[in-house]
Order: structure tokens, then sequence, then C-alpha cells
């Protein structure tokens, strides 16, 4: 499927051979490394495994499971798997075996109810009540870890999608974090007559091409935006229709980077002076500091103002999840360890090494800049929203953004990108609704 196509119904048999012909793959590669897997797997005493598709984490995860041991007796033994194919494949496949890892890390939303609908994980739903009880955890958040009444995730962290930019820039230019729609408006033409690009805007690896939709359409109507991906609203619908064009016309003016520019570059162009905001998840607070940036000083980060002054504030939030394997060889172990994950103690250390928003809404961020956004979410109330990515059938969700990116790239008009996400739309939400029946 190309980058803006449609998916078509005459492709679903390919696109089915192409998915048979992957799990084989992966079960002959499973096979092939079957002994050296099975030995990272199995119980190992003091320990829990927990796989995850993000070798950068493993020394915050060996952190966190320091103190973690120092509660339950269990620390953390972190398998990575980078390629996000090769490591989803890996999970499928191996969830109701004894080649299971004790621990799994998964996105939320649809893609852990795609998972629970499979079967083979573990109830959570009395750790989640505990941690309830105690204030550690979000209620609102309880919908994106569940599948048919319960959790069967426990939040692994929480991102928020804001817009980085340059203080030094910002301050040369005479410039301030705005707080209005005219505010961000008239930032972005100061920048562009000083020769330095407003907007990262990129859908290098896919995924990010999700940002700038989900972003405008929510600071457009939050609550259509609440509609759209409930499946309660049309992509063609005015609301949707205003956020694209909004996008558009910030592309026709120049305010955006290309979309082949690697998000990977974002830090390093802000430190340089070559973009001035960098919209992202605040987990990308790391990535500021790993190009030596110092929070508060060289870089600031504001959440996207409002197109109207009289629309209800949001923020889009992100969380990842862990679950348990019912199979997991360490079970009791990993029920532990995910029973304590939200206390304080452990939670500081993690959050401490993400340099971003804790799950547990008592434990404050210690990178000012994010601590900054925690308190802007709590004194404006502002409405949570799901992250695009895991708001709907991953069929859907993948072929809308693979739709997005053609826009990106200018393949399509706005019209036409809306009208096809729609079309999906309307076959995806049958399919998953039929597979629910």
């Amino acid at each position: 499927m190309s980058a803006s196509g449609r998916t078509r119904r005459a492709a679903v048999p390919l696109a089915r051979r192409r998915f048979l012909a992957g799990v084989a793959a992966g079960a002959a590669a499973l096979t092939a490394g079957g002994c050296a897997r099975g030995t990272s797997t199995s119980a190992q005493p003091g320990t829990t495994s927990i796989s995850n598709d993000n070798a950068t984490w493993d020394d915050g995860y060996r952190a966190a499971g320091h103190e973690l041991k120092k509660i339950t007796g269990y620390a953390l033994r972190p398998l990575s798997n980078p390629s996000v194919t090769s490591y989803q494949q890996v999970v499928q496949m191996t969830l109701q075996t004894s080649k299971a890892s004790d621990l799994v890390k998964w996105a939320s939303g649809y893609q852990l109810k795609r998972l629970a609908r499979a079967g083979g994980l573990t109830d959570l739903s009395p750790v989640w009540q505990r941690y309830a009880a105690k204030g550690w955890v979000r209620g609102t958040s309880r919908e994106a870890v569940s599948y048919r009444g319960k959790a069967y995730g426990i939040p692994l962290y929480e991102s928020y999608y804001v817009l980085f930019y340059s203080k030094p820039v910002f301050a040369k230019l005479g410039l301030s974090a705005p707080s209005s729609w005219d505010g961000l408006l008239h930032c972005a033409e100061v920048l562009k007559r000083n020769k330095v690009t407003p907007f990262l805007a990129s859908q290098v690896g896919g995924w990010p091409a999700i940002e700038w939709f989900q972003e405008l359409v929510s600071k457009v109507d939050p609550h259509f935006y609440q509609r759209l991906v409930a499946g309660q609203a049309s992509y063609t619908d005015a609301p949707a229709r205003q956020a694209m064009d909004i996008w558009h016309d910030f592309m026709r003016k120049g305010w955006m980077t290309s979309p082949d520019f690697d998000q990977a570059r974002g830090p390093g162009a802000l430190k340089e002076g070559t973009v001035g905001m960098f919209l992202h998840g605040t987990w990308q607070a790391s990535g500021m500091s790993a190009a030596g940036m110092e929070p508060g000083t060289e870089y600031g980060a504001f959440i996207l103002p409002t197109v109207r002054a009289a629309t209800p504030k949001s923020v889009i939030a992100e969380s990842g999840v862990f679950v348990v394997p019912g199979r997991a060889s360490s079970h009791d172990a990993a029920m532990a360890n995910v029973a304590a994950w939200l206390d304080p103690s452990v939670q500081r250390v993690w959050s401490d090494f993400l340099q971003d928003s804790s799950a547990n809404p008592k434990v404050r961020s210690s990178n000012p800049v994010v601590a900054g956004l925690q308190r802007d979410v709590a004194r404006n109330h502002r409405l949570a929203l799901v992250r695009y990515w895991e708001s709907g059938p991953p069929s859907l969700i993948q072929g809308n953004t693979n739709d997005l990116g053609g826009f990106m790239a200018g393949q399509t008009s706005p019209a036409t990108t809306l009208r096809r996400m729609q079309e999906r739309a309307g076959d995806e939400w049958a399919a998953w609704k039929r597979d629910e029946a």
C-alpha cells in the first residue's frame, strides 16, 4: 500500500499472505534461537525479566528494579529487541507459551485491547484498584489499559505532547512562549522572517505523521476529537477539515520542515537555532539533555494553544504499559513488581531517568520544564486525550497514518486525505465490531 493509498478489499489476501509469511519467518527465528531465548526468559532467582523494544531504557529499568527489589525482593532484568516489528511478532507468538517473559512492555489503547483479545494476559484489576485507593493512578486512564471491563495493563509512564522551543532563539527575537493562537502565529511569522523554520514536522518512521493531526484536531475541538477516535464522528466533518486546512497553510508558508526531516535531529536543530519549535512527547526531554541543553535555560516547552480562546483546554497524553503473561515463568514475582511499580520511591528513580512525567500523579518530575507542564495540566484542568496511535483498531490507525504521511509529502490534498481516512474508518470499525461479536 502506498503512503497515500486507501486499503482496498482486493489487497486483503496479499496482506494476509505477507502476515503469515512474517509469522512463519518469526517462528523459524524463534526455533533457531530457542535455547538462547529460553535461557533469557527462564526464571532467575531475585529477578523478573521484562521484554521491551527500547534498549536505551535498559539502565532505567535496572535502576528502578534496584528500588523494586527493596520492596518486593525482585529486580528487573531487561530483554531488549530494537526492531518494533520483530518485537511485536515475538511477543504475540510467545505470549501463551513457556517462553514468554515475566513482564512485557506494550502500548495502551487498542494495541492492548487486541493483545488482550487474543488471550494469555493476567487480569490486573485488583492491582489497579489498590493503586486507585492510594491515589497513585488517574482514574480517567483506566479505559486505556482495559478490555471488556478488566484492566490488563499498569501504566509505565505518562507523557504529554508539547512544543519544545529554543529559549535563546526566542529571547534573541523578543519572543515568549505563546498562550494564545494569535501568539503562536506571531512567533511563527517572526521566526520565518529571521530564517528560522518555525516548526519541526516529520513522517520519518511512519508514526510521527500523527503528531500534527492529533494536535490540530484537538485544539480545534477536543470533544470532536474524542468522538472521532471513538468512531462516532466523520473525518470529513468541519473540525477535521479546519485542522487540515491549518496544517496545509503552515506547510505552504514554509513554516514546517521537510517531512523527511528525522526527529532524531530535533534537539540538535533547536540547539543550533535552525528550528524554533519541536512538537513531540515530553519523553524527548532526555534527548534535549543528551544534546547538551539545560532545561529552563536553553529550552522550554508549552502546550499548543486552542484555535479559539473559548475552546476547552486539552492535552494529548501517552502511556505505555506493563502486562503480565499468564504463563510467565516467574509469575508471582512479576505480580509483586507490577503491584509496586507505581510506588513513589520507584517512580522517583524512573521519572528522573526518563526526565518525564510519572504515571503516578503524586510524583513531580525533577526536570523543571516537565514539572511546569504538570502544573499547567493540573491548574487548567486540561482534558487528557488518548494519543491517536492507540485510539482505534490498529489496522485503521496504521492505514490513516500512511495517508497522513502522503499528505505531508504533497501527494494528496486535505480533502482527499480526509475522505480516504473516513472510508477506511467505516470498513475497519465494522470489522472490529464483527470480531468483537
